[in-house]
């Protein structure tokens, strides 16, 4: 029996009985989630007639279910965002920024994850692919381990690089998905963290034997590697990852067939976030150079999977979501520069941003027979909402403590409301402050919302005006989605009361519609 939370513990004999009813409703669907890491909201060719990247089996999906056009991640980077996505709460609320090289797990005990309520509800629950949400590595390395290299930046912080020695590889790994409700993993934690070496459940498979050495590895095609340095298995290859991970998650899907229980399989994609690798195969396939080469592999394992469910007979019963950790990254600039393809899309920004290209991502949700195809919904979403609606889908009452900004979007997919979320916190560093999102105005409490400031060609070629200095930044986004004309001060008293809505939800300590009336 795999840990779980202790919230589960102590509600074991209810949880049973759900257990048992769920197994057993052939109406229960199987949920599957694919989640694409550094893809921006233009990169899709159904949602941005400008692309220079076909996506054939997203646009396929997306015709074929509901289509949300105002998406949003809870950060413009990558932790926060699966923190939030599993478990219904906004990450500000516990932390800021990403998990490093070896560092803990971001979840604690008495948190309600995603996974463990549905495995309350009798699924079977897989996690595939990219973690970057922690491990116990702490308690894994060797009590008398001394690093492979030491060194002090300039600021006085010192680098550890553990080397291979530095671990007991043949002992389980403790406090990562087996520890938080997934009955199942395969992936490489993150693909540009060490240790870079497959891990199945909890334990790794190929041991590493050499630090990470990246002329051992295929030239990479655009941008830099971004690997960290660590414990590598000498022939281990980053070019593998998606066919293997794909792979891994077809076979789930086909053995699941069979099975009494659903589902539930997150698949959480590598790409198209650096570094830049895609397979040969995929060399030329888009108008984007290898950036979008890579979002076409990306596209083309989505296709795979789907038509694993498909083939398996279950994609009639089946939920599938598709999205993105938060916007492109900053070799964006640049690309559009040079192949006229802006993955942002409409919008202002991109990975990290408050501006809209930093978190408002790809969003679609397909679900035969209840959701009809070719919807476009103009709703405020976001991924933080899917775990009360799973909830909702499953019958799961959900604890007062546990999701508490997560909103309920079977409404929405029913066709019978328009919208179900008033507003949404944008936040992705402290040091970058937060946004406020409320009916078509978003203000930025800040002087900008760029965590990187744009080159001057780029803001020229785009129409951008000069930096007004304003201490906030408020926007129009019916009138200005490209958030270009600051409306800040002919709007003060929007501003402030924006700003004290903002202040309310911080100190709230929730925002989902289920707690408003306590």
């Amino acid at each position: 029996m795999q840990p779980i939370t202790l919230f589960i513990m102590a509600t074991a004999s209810t949880l049973l009985s759900l257990s048992s009813h769920a197994a057993t409703d052939p109406e229960t669907p199987n949920i599957l989630i694919l989640y694409a890491d550094d893809m921006g909201y233009g990169d899709l060719n159904c949602q941005n007639s400008d692309s220079k990247i076909p996506t054939v089996h997203l646009d396929r999906l997306a015709s074929e279910g509901m289509r949300f056009t105002d998406g949003h991640s809870s950060s413009g980077v990558c932790t926060p965002s699966r923190y939030a996505l599993l478990t219904g709460r906004d990450h500000w609320r516990k932390f800021y920024g990403i998990v490093n090289a070896f560092g803990p797990s971001v979840f604690s005990p008495e948190r309600l994850t995603l996974p463990e309520m549905l495995q309350a509800k009798g699924y079977h629950t897989a996690a595939i692919g990219k973690w970057h949400l922690g491990w116990d590595w702490d308690s894994y390395r060797l009590p008398d381990a001394e690093p492979a290299i030491q060194t002090t930046t300039h600021k006085g912080r010192k680098n550890e690089v553990w080397g291979p020695d530095a671990f007991d590889w043949s002992k389980p790994i403790p406090n990562g998905p087996l520890a938080h409700g997934f009955d199942h993993y395969f992936g490489d934690t993150v693909i540009n963290f060490p240790p870079y070496c497959w891990i199945e459940d909890d334990r790794v498979i190929d041991v590493p034997d050499v630090l990470m050495d990246t002329k051992r590895w295929k030239p990479i095609k655009e941008g830099r590697w971004e690997c960290r340095p660590g414990p590598m298995y000498h022939d281990w290859d980053p070019y593998e990852n998606i066919p293997t991970t794909t792979k891994h998650a077809v076979e789930y899907i086909q053995q699941q067939a069979d099975k009494a229980a659903p589902f539930f399989l997150y698949f959480a994609f590598p790409s198209p976030h650096a570094p830049i690798i895609p397979n040969d195969a995929f060399d030329g396939s888009s108008q984007a150079g290898a950036y979008g080469d890579f979002v076409v592999e990306t596209d083309a394992a989505c296709g795979q999977i789907l038509r694993a469910l498909e083939a398996s007979g279950q994609a009639d019963n089946t939920i599938v979501v598709f999205s993105a950790d938060n916007g492109a990254e900053h070799y964006a600039y640049e690309r559009d520069k040079q192949y006229d393809h802006w993955s942002s899309g409409p919008f202002r920004g991109l990975k990290q941003d408050i501006y809209e290209g930093g978190h408002h991502v790809p969003f679609i949700i397909r679900w035969p027979k209840v959701v009809k195809p070719g919807l476009v919904s103009e709703a405020l979403v976001s991924q933080i909402d899917l775990m009360a609606t799973f909830a909702a889908v499953t019958d799961f009452t959900l604890p007062e403590d546990q999701a508490e900004d997560s909103h309920n979007l079977l409404p929405l997919l029913h066709g019978s409301a328009s919208s179900v979320r008033p507003t949404l916190v944008h936040s992705t560093w402290e040091r970058t402050g937060f946004g406020l999102r409320s009916g078509d105005w978003v203000l930025i409490n800040k002087r900008t919302g760029y965590a990187r400031k744009p080159k001057h060609d780029w803001l020229k070629r785009h129409n951008y005006p000069a930096d007004d200095d304003s201490p906030v930044e408020l926007y129009n986004l019916a009138k200005d989605i490209g958030q270009r004309h600051n409306l800040a001060s002919e709007n003060p008293e929007r501003v402030q009361a924006m700003q004290a809505a903002l202040k309310t939800l911080q100190d709230d300590g929730h925002s989902a519609s289920r707690l408003k009336t306590h």
